[in-house]
């Protein structure tokens, strides 16, 4: 008798787990993956951070997304493709092996020109959300972005200095590095290459002091280098201690809280094309402000207060453009994904944003910002189109 009542209880408690476990499957919830394909070290590390910062205030406001009529909750996935091109493969592979539906990023055209055939072999589609160089684009089917081009970001810091009087320009670029070489050819481009002086750093370099001396003695009236946050850094201070005398131009590359700090105290002339100009959109600003100061790694990740990035509000809308493309394919599948990117139409904080044929932005203007080296925030010059 023992036996049977013994019998009898455990295929009662195994009853009662297999109704126990139908019914959590039941209403357990979905989830969908977003893959983070960004640096969070190396010399673009900071940028990456401010850029993923976007994406994770966004996964704050909007945890879930209705996909096919079920409620998916979303994650996100990170992988550091560590600012270099030659990790960036091994980064995208960890995505797709995670079974991401849509990757965004990266900070960093050369990583994401990289990473693309990566993406594409496994069809997963990629959304780069402040890579601005033309072959992130046009030599990977797979690939989408958000922002402008390059072509357009560096005539339009062309025409701005020729604007402000500078008849002869300055260029310094990185050795092998995609984003800067790809965007001070087209500013040579814009400018005229008689007027200009080009020359490049090896990888590594942390006294540019030659350069600055280079610039002075080549009788330039206006520096341009769109390189990494880190080595804008050490020019700002060469620049200022050689009193190099003449405006420093950049790109959205600069648009960052370690130039804010390292210019802060100087005499320099610093001006920047982005995406974004804080003031824009208040409910967004104070919103995202609030959260910062809130969360104290979030804080760390924006350089330690909360002066507002445009590649920060990128990141957000990005995050958002991907949530729209998987509710329009109604499902979590990557190759779906895809074929709806094209048609795909979203307006966000930064602005309108849609797709040409081969997955460019359509988008026409840049803001300009100078440093304010008192108050070490970035004041609003102009909203600029290209000529």
């Amino acid at each position: 008798m023992k036996r049977f009542v013994a019998l009898g209880l455990v295929l009662c408690m195994m009853a009662a787990a297999l109704v126990g476990c139908s019914s959590g499957s039941s209403s357990s919830e979905k989830t969908v993956k977003i893959g983070v394909f960004e640096p969070q070290s190396g010399d673009n590390g900071a940028g990456g951070k401010q850029e993923i910062l976007g994406m994770q205030y966004a996964l704050t406001k909007t945890p879930t997304v209705e996909i096919g009529g079920e409620t998916y909750k979303v994650e996100l996935v990170y992988a550091d493709n560590a600012s270099s091109n030659d990790k960036a493969p091994s980064a995208a592979q960890t995505l797709i092996s995670g079974g991401v539906s849509v990757v965004l990023g990266s900070y960093g055209s050369g990583v994401s020109i990289a990473a693309g055939d990566t993406f594409s072999a496994a069809k997963v589609p990629a959304i780069g959300v402040t890579c601005t160089n033309p072959q992130v684009t046009s030599g990977c089917d797979v690939y989408y972005r958000i922002c402008f081009l390059d072509p357009f970001q560096g005539t339009v810091l062309a025409n701005f200095a020729k604007a402000n009087g500078a008849t002869k320009a300055y260029c310094l670029a990185k050795q092998g590095d995609d984003y800067s070489g790809g965007l001070c050819n087209y500013f040579i481009e814009a400018f005229g290459a008689d007027n200009c002086v080009y020359e490049q750093f090896p990888a590594d370099t942390s006294d540019f002091s030659t350069y600055v001396t280079n610039a002075q003695n080549q009788g330039c009236n206006v520096f341009f280098a769109p390189v990494s946050t880190e080595a804008a850094a050490q020019i700002i201070k060469k620049a200022s201690a050689q009193s190099l005398g003449m405006p420093i131009l950049a790109g959205d590359t600069w648009d960052s809280n370690v130039i804010l700090e390292a210019a802060k105290g100087s005499d320099l002339d610093i001006n920047v094309t982005t995406f974004y100009q804080e003031g824009a959109n208040p409910e967004f600003d104070n919103g995202i402000k609030a959260w910062i100061n809130s969360d104290a790694t979030a804080k760390s990740n924006n350089g330690g207060n909360d002066e507002l990035a445009a590649v920060t509000a990128m990141g957000y809308d990005a995050y958002y453009v991907a949530l729209e493309a998987v509710k329009k394919a109604g499902t979590t599948d990557p190759a779906k994904v895809l074929e709806v990117l094209p048609s795909l139409e979203y307006t966000g904080v930064t602005g309108a944003i849609a797709f040409d044929e081969i997955g460019d932005a359509k988008r026409d203007s840049a803001f300009v910002k100078k440093c304010n080296t008192t108050t070490g925030v970035w004041d609003f010059v102009t909203e600029a189109k290209a000529q």
